[in-house]
């Protein structure tokens, strides 16, 4: 009957309980603590006895050396290797010592990728593992217990028992504060590999001691709510997995063999252009090693089968977890012995091979030439040549695919296997791009002759799984569609992550912060007035977006903003991180950028700061009047160089746009000021990039946001928070309710479709067959013509969600149809030819108003950390386009409504969270919503009165002095909800 927690009363008996459990289940010899040396942090008796058991004539051969003295020589010689700066405890444990004689010893033998050599299968079992109780590393100093691996000490374990009144903190403590690290035993890369501090709920490690500089990590499952911790475990204790999976032989010598190693970095003070070098011994997280092993696990039995997605947050360490698995997947042998991969792809959708990558790849220890890095000096046609060659890993982007497969740089690759290592796969799952990707590496072409309906259906499959391939994509934030192409069915038939590693754990146990936790909320008011006599008549919908830009781009109102921004960043951030702090500002556009950085320069100036500078990030050009900017015109440098500028103490603020939103990876960010609205995926992964921690430092994180509400942030994190699960996905049904939609358009000609088809399939194509398809192609064109704006706006907008939802569709599923295909092929050339034209929206708005009593006032400080996880997410499926209804209205009408929500004669409460709760009212109403989906626009808004002053009753309670100004006051009423009326519309419209 396996043993509780509440049945252990003192630390004793959870010691006697893991001895046993090592001894009785996984052979360990338990050893008496009078056997281990001090000098040596070694059980000599049992490494000699290892070495005479296996290696009997390499021992022979050294006692004609050192006859008598033969075994103080072996041992001392061990000891010496092991204390070579140039080496360590994990490299003679990986590679053996040699002498000068040319012998050589062996202290670990690995477990054999496989079952074809006995001899090597029975030298792995002679492997002793051995445990000591109350082991004296020193006089006076007790460690509770020492794993031993032939002899050497590889793991120091201190436990603590909660039933006592003691947990794991009180074992760090002791590590911390009570054990002398520069013994044997702990000295750094010759001492244990790892040591654990342990209760009967939690461990952590630390593989290197210094005293109260000590890190420990948490080494945990995470709990049953997705936290720190572990679940609990009914049939016994809650970190039972140390020694019935950890401790155990086949675990230790694979952490050994392929996870465990010597981290080697080169740091340059960007400021003094000093070089410093520094050493880390790197043992992988739990939910690392756990998702490796899942995954080997699966693909031993189905190899090539699956794909697979790997939810990690950031702070997960993803680019150990993915230099880890394409190491261990190169020789990686199914049940039957047979090699599963050929190659192991990683790619990563950034421009260049992130460094950071490249070096963890090739740290880990590996042959010569076994792994390639396509470089930014590498081309298209190199990364060819390692796919077709015996380079068994290959680093890449995702865009030299693209170019392989338009310049048909390989034939087929079906007679070789791969895993593809997906690096942030929220991005890099692009339609065109994956297609390029899978196409590429997709089964060999055959000598047979092919018919057009053969080569259409070979087509649709290479979009899809390929037989030969198996992608692991990795992505913190899982788009919908990430999920449907990579997730797996869980027992309800929904699809999620094959491995999750929470969100929520990660900032529990510390490893990002939660950057909702200092989130402040302001907003702009201003009151606009018309600037001509006239009173033109414009596209309301238009014109309030480009007054919005006006207001955006105003000098006054960025002046406001950076005077908001530096104040608040030199009084409460520059000072943070040791004086390193900085800031990022999010804007809405490359001409905001610079404008901003333009009234920052002006306000440092005035008022004489020398303290603070900054940089802008965007790709391009942006005209601003008669002059051209560019970030490195502005900045002074080239683009490369900026990642490495702004880490210098010189800079301390970012302004970016639409540029390092993603994959910024810089931890003395303190601060983010957003003038830009953010929604979903794009939101969370903006904001996070102020959650990486600064060690030593307690960093603390701020947010100012000029243009989104809380509520809607907080609500883009909670898919992500836990876990997350694809609700609904695209259907065959769904694509073909489109396809009816474009057929009833009789823009298309199904003999047409036809014809092009056969031309486009033929293996040579003359001039005269390319001018029959552009033939084709003008007629549907020349249909498209000669409808209406509205019209032509409505039926390009459906072409274009029905090519985007079928290209996903055969990407995710099996399905396969001919007809549908040629007609998607046939869209795909005609959208290109068709154009929908200005619809009048060609018109300027700065010459016609004016701007004043700007104000930027706060509306909110949030400092809870609480997130309501919200896991189920769903594809947006294709439907009908449904362009917004042209409604003109004089240019007056417009500014009334628009001061009405930003006027600050007005009081806050009055306009916005009043109109909102009005706006909410009118969301739920039935009758409403029967009307927006039956009517058109102008005959909606007689039921829309009728609606409003219903809210308005209904939510009389909620606001009695302003909504009895507004059932009172027509006017009044009709300016505050007439300024959400399109959009109502438009929500009722399309809701289900």
């Amino acid at each position: 009957m396996p043993v509780k927690a509440n049945q252990l009363r003192e630390k004793e008996d959870y010691q006697q309980l893991i001895l046993e459990r090592l001894n009785e289940d996984n052979g360990y010899l338990i050893r008496p603590a009078d056997k281990y040396s001090s000098r040596l942090a070694m059980d000599t008796e049992v490494l000699l006895q290892f070495l005479e058991n296996t290696q009997p004539d390499v021992m022979e051969r050294l006692r004609k050396f050192y006859k008598n003295k033969t075994e103080q020589t072996i041992i001392n010689f061990i000891n010496q290797e092991i204390n070579k700066s140039s080496r360590s405890l994990l490299d003679v444990l990986k590679n053996g010592v040699e002498f000068d004689n040319g012998a050589t010893l062996k202290l670990m033998f690995r477990q054999q990728a496989t079952a074809f050599n006995p001899k090597a299968t029975a030298l792995y079992n002679a492997n002793i593992l051995s445990v000591m109780e109350e082991v004296y590393h020193k006089e006076d100093e007790r460690i509770d217990l020492v794993i031993f691996l032939n002899g050497l000490a590889i793991f120091a374990i201190e436990l603590k028992c909660n039933t006592s009144g003691q947990n794991y903190e009180d074992a760090i403590k002791q590590f911390k504060e009570e054990r002398d690290h520069n013994t044997r035993l702990f000295k750094f890369k010759s001492g244990c590999l790892t040591s654990f501090a342990m209760d009967l709920n939690e461990v952590f490690m630390c593989t290197e001691l210094k005293g109260m500089s000590s890190f420990f990590r948490p080494f945990n499952k995470g709990s049953e709510d997705y936290g720190k911790g572990n679940p609990h475990n009914k049939n016994g204790i809650n970190v039972s997995y140390m020694w019935e999976d950890i401790w155990t032989k086949d675990s230790i010598i694979f952490l050994i063999e392929r996870f465990i190693f010597v981290e080697k970095k080169e740091t340059t003070n960007l400021d003094t252009g000093k070089k410093s070098y520094s050493e880390s011994l790197i043992f992988p997280r739990y939910h690392q090693l756990r998702s490796i092993e899942k995954l080997m696990n699966d693909m031993i039995d189905n190899r090539t089968s699956c794909n697979y997605l790997i939810e990690h947050s950031a702070g997960s360490g993803k680019t150990n977890t993915i230099a880890w698995l394409a190491h261990i997947l190169s020789s990686l042998h199914d049940r039957s012995d047979r090699n599963i991969f050929d190659t192991i792809l990683i790619i990563t959708d950034r421009i260049i091979v992130d460094r950071q990558l490249q070096d963890a790849v090739s740290g880990i220890e590996h042959k010569l030439g076994q792994i390639k890095v396509m470089d930014d000096k590498c081309t298209s046609a190199d990364l060819a040549d390692a796919l077709v060659g015996n380079t068994k890993i290959v680093v890449t982007t995702i865009h030299k695919f693209y170019y392989i497969l338009d310049q048909n740089l390989l034939g087929g690759m079906g007679n070789k296997t791969f895993a593809v290592l997906i690096d942030e796969a929220h991005s890099s799952t692009d339609g065109t791009l994956m297609r390029a990707v899978t196409t590429v590496l997709s089964g060999e072409e055959t000598g047979e002759v092919k018919t057009d309906e053969d080569r259409i259906r070979e087509e649709i499959q290479k979009n899809g799984k390929q037989e030969n391939v198996s992608m692991i994509a990795f992505t913190a934030t899982p788009k919908p569609e990430t999920i449907q192409l990579f997730g797996t069915l869980n027992e309800q038939g929904q699809k999620v992550a094959f491995d999750l590693y929470p969100m929520k754990q990660a900032i529990e146990e510390g490893y990002i912060l939660n950057v909702l936790e200092n989130y402040v909320t302001w907003k702009t008011y201003f009151h606009l007035n018309k600037n001509i006599e006239n009173d033109p008549e414009l596209h309301s919908i238009v014109a309030k977006r480009k007054i919005a830009r006006f207001i955006d781009l105003h000098d006054t109102n960025i002046a406001q903003k950076i005077e908001i921004i530096i104040e608040h960043f030199r009084n409460n951030v520059a000072h943070s991180l040791g004086g390193k702090a900085k800031a990022m500002v999010i804007t809405s556009s490359r001409e905001a950028a610079v404008r901003y950085k333009q009234e920052l320069e002006k306000y440092i100036a005035s008022h004489g700061y020398s303290d603070i500078r900054a940089l802008v990030a965007f790709s391009g050009k942006v005209k601003i009047e008669v002059t051209e900017y560019t970030e490195p015109g502005i900045n002074g440098f080239s683009e490369d160089e900026l990642r490495e500028e702004f880490d210098k103490s010189s800079y301390q603020v970012l302004l970016v746009a639409d540029k390092y939103q993603t994959g910024f990876d810089q931890p003395k960010l303190a601060a983010m000021y957003v003038d830009k609205t953010l929604s979903k995926t794009t939101a969370v992964q903006t904001l996070s990039r102020l959650n990486r921690i600064y060690p030593p430092y307690d960093k603390k994180t701020f947010i100012l946001d000029f243009k989104n509400d809380y509520e809607d942030i907080k609500k883009a994190f909670e898919p992500y928070y836990k876990d997350t699960v694809l609700f609904e996905t695209i259907t065959p049904s769904d694509i073909r309710h489109v396809e009816k939609v474009i057929d009833g358009y009789d823009i298309l000609d199904a003999d047409d479709i036809d014809a092009f088809s056969s031309y486009l399939y033929q293996e040579k194509r003359t001039s005269k067959d390319k001018s029959k398809m552009w033939s084709l192609l003008d007629k549907s064109r020349r249909a498209f013509e000669k409808k209406t704006h509205l019209e032509r706006v409505e039926v390009r907008g459906t072409i274009a969600r029905f090519l985007k939802g079928y290209t996903f569709l055969i990407q995710a599923t099996s399905y396969e149809n001919v007809d549908l295909h040629k007609k998607y092929n046939f869209l795909a050339y005609l959208i290109k030819e068709i154009n929908v034209g200005g619809g009048g929206n060609d018109f300027d708005v700065a010459d016609k108003i004016t701007v004043s009593d700007f104000r930027q006032e706060k509306t909110s400080e949030n400092n809870s950390t609480n997130v309501d996880a919200k896991p189920e997410v769903k594809i947006k499926k294709p439907k009908p386009a449904q362009p917004e209804v042209i409604q003109t209205k004089l240019l007056s009408a417009i500014i009334d409504e628009i001061n009405a929500m930003y006027d600050k004669g007005y009081e806050q409460d009055v306009t916005s969270k009043s109109a909102m709760q009005i706006r909410d009212l009118l969301l739920k109403d039935a009758r409403l919503k029967a009307s927006a989906k039956s009517n058109p626009l102008d005959d909606f808004k007689f039921t829309y009165e009728d609606s409003v002053e219903d809210a308005l009753v209904a939510g009389y309670e909620q606001n009695m002095d302003f909504y009895t100004l507004l059932l009172e006051n027509a006017e009044l009423r009709e300016r505050i909800t007439n300024v959400y009326m399109e959009e109502i519309y438009r929500l009722l419209r399309e809701a289900k």
